[in-house]
């Protein structure tokens, strides 16, 4: 039950730090892919505190590349829908390769730093 709200508060902060990031302008706009990818990743975590951080992080990638590939489709009522705040936060406005990339790394960061983590914390408990 700690763990979820490790992971909650986290999670709260990455989108604090992506929302940021979109609001000033000297920050590269692939940091706030990098950061969705990294909240992807610990909301993926809340809902599935023991399972491996591996799992989590394909289970992230699957949810990142389906939301990047799901720009693609053009139909009228996702078109709309993405005109929202929630539609432009949540499902982005169009497919671009870099930010799979962003995604890709952003996980990757995001298991790096849990697995360094978990072992610091467990070699501390030992």
């Amino acid at each position: 039950m700690k763990s979820r709200v490790y992971y909650f508060i986290i999670f709260v902060s990455i989108i604090f730090l992506g929302i940021l990031s979109r609001k000033i302008s000297f920050i590269p706009l692939w940091i706030g892919d990098f950061l969705y990818a990294v909240m992807i990743y610990f909301l993926v975590r809340i809902f599935l505190p023991l399972k491996k951080a591996f799992l989590i992080a394909l289970l992230s990638l699957l949810i990142c590349y389906s939301i990047e590939f799901l720009q693609l489709y053009q139909a009228e009522w996702i078109v709309e829908l993405r005109k929202t705040l929630f539609g432009r936060y949540i499902l982005g406005q169009g497919f671009l390769w870099s930010d799979i990339l962003a995604y890709t790394f952003g996980i990757a960061y995001a298991f790096l730093v849990e697995k360094i983590v978990l072992n610091y914390i467990s070699q501390k408990s030992v």
